[in-house]
């Protein structure tokens, strides 16, 4: 079974009909999810797991309720590796594309912004700011790790 909420066919309606939908694909199109409502949170992640498995210097997240995350196509396609106590990272097996970072600890799940079509990015945080390798200037606050509500010490760090 997938971790990801499955689509059943009353309560998908209802959820789609009340808050705006976003389709997130990889590249290939073989694995293809929804994402329903707002984000909890969207900004970068500069912890060095990040930077390994996106191979680039920051990552952009988008971080969703559990529930609110749908696997609608390509279950078959889904990989996934366990990359730290809190964290599962999915990927198209066909061609590679991140698709998430499950956090079933905490029952959120970072939808990667590059599986996300036309969605509206608009930072908020930046985490884990101890570990960065490039340095950004953008008036954003800096947590030194993750904020106090999922485990982190909430405490900021100066641009």
């Amino acid at each position: 079974m997938s971790w990801f909420c499955t689509p059943h066919s009353e309560s998908r309606g209802k959820s789609a009909s009340m808050a705006e939908t976003h389709i997130g694909r990889c590249y290939c199109g073989a694995v293809e999810i929804e994402v329903r409502g707002d984000p909890l949170e969207m900004g970068y992640c500069h912890c060095e797991n990040c930077r390994r498995y996106s191979a680039a210097p920051v990552s952009a997240f988008t971080l969703w309720k559990k529930e609110n995350v749908v696997l609608t196509k390509g279950t078959e396609f889904l990989g996934r590796f366990k990359s730290s106590e809190i964290s599962d990272r999915r990927y198209c097996t066909k061609c590679g594309s991140h698709i998430s970072v499950d956090h079933p600890t905490l029952g959120l799940i970072d939808v990667r912004l590059g599986a996300l079509r036309d969605f509206p990015f608009k930072p908020t945080v930046h985490l884990n700011y101890a570990e960065t390798i490039l340095l950004m200037r953008d008036g954003l606050p800096k947590l030194k790790d993750s904020s106090a509500a999922v485990g982190g010490s909430g405490e900021t760090l100066p641009e």
